[in-house]
């Protein structure tokens, strides 16, 4: 649950963001890189995750404000924010993935509100839900009290989501794409192709007892997707065997994100998310 407590939190977290970005550059001042080819059009506050390099120091020595420069490019930037609803993300206490996940979303549209930018909020499984493109508060609070109404179900359709979302991408985008990722690594690599041209973060989210699998012994596991049931005895080996294939599904997760230039972040439900939404924008 998503409750005004997080919400001051949030807020907090962006001007401790702004201070240590002013006390850390305000001595020695970059200039801006050379060879960015676009005609700067205007103005806009600097936000945590922006390009210190396109900081105008000299608006910053006037107003003892943080600006950014903003090219022509960048004029019709939107964010979308995209969070699995699938069954799966319900798994987890005291906090359940889809909770978690959801905070992290909550976090960029949060970014985009105080840039003054349209944002959006989209939730997925077999189906797929969508809020319109807006600005300010309002959206935030409709953002928030659609995700508290969620309740996690379906079976994750990762690519087929990403392929009909992508009519819906009429410009240069800002993509934060939030799952578990716990599908087969095809259908990542086929959805992440989709969206690579944009600008995208990629947050794969995890309760602690799926990395560390602390059980052994015989059990009735119970597929949440697709309700079927596996009586297994559940032995060292076997226990090892299923870290081993999970690790390697991370990396993979990883390594394609990497090969087309998206933004990789892996947080766990036990981790504050202040801790990891700073690693994503800092990152």
């Amino acid at each position: 649950m998503i409750d005004t407590t997080f919400l001051s939190q949030l807020n907090r977290f962006n001007i401790i963001i702004r201070k240590k970005v002013t006390s850390s550059y305000t001595g020695s001042r970059r200039s801006e890189a050379k060879g960015h080819g676009n005609i700067i059009k205007d103005y806009r506050m600097y936000t945590p995750g922006d390009d210190i390099r396109r900081i105008d120091w000299k608006i910053f020595a006037r107003t003892d404000h943080l600006y950014v420069k903003q090219y022509e490019e960048e004029k019709n930037l939107m964010s979308h924010i995209i969070i699995d609803k699938s069954s799966s993300m319900g798994f987890g206490a005291p906090t359940t993935k889809f909770e978690y996940a959801s905070m992290i979303g909550v976090g960029f549209a949060f970014l985009a509100l105080k840039e003054n930018e349209k944002f959006k909020l989209s939730t997925f499984s077999d189906d797929y839900e969508s809020l319109q493109p807006r600005k300010g508060m309002g959206q935030l609070a409709s953002i928030v009290e659609h995700l508290n109404r969620v309740k996690p179900k379906g079976k994750t359709l990762l690519d087929k989501t990403l392929f009909r979302y992508r009519s819906e991408l009429h410009s240069k985008s800002m993509i934060t794409l939030i799952s578990d990722f716990l599908m087969p690594i095809n259908e990542i690599k086929e959805g992440l192709r989709v969206i690579a041209k944009h600008e995208v973060n990629v947050v794969m989210v995890l309760h602690p007892d799926e990395i560390n699998f602390p059980i052994d012994g015989d059990y009735r596991l119970h597929d949440s997707e697709t309700n079927s049931v596996l009586k297994v005895s559940i032995s060292p080996s076997m226990r090892a065997e299923y870290m081993k294939r999970l690790k390697e599904h991370m990396l993979n997760v990883e390594d394609e994100c990497r090969k087309l230039g998206i933004k990789f972040a892996l947080g766990t439900t036990d981790k504050p998310v202040f801790d990891l939404f700073y690693e994503i924008i800092e990152g």
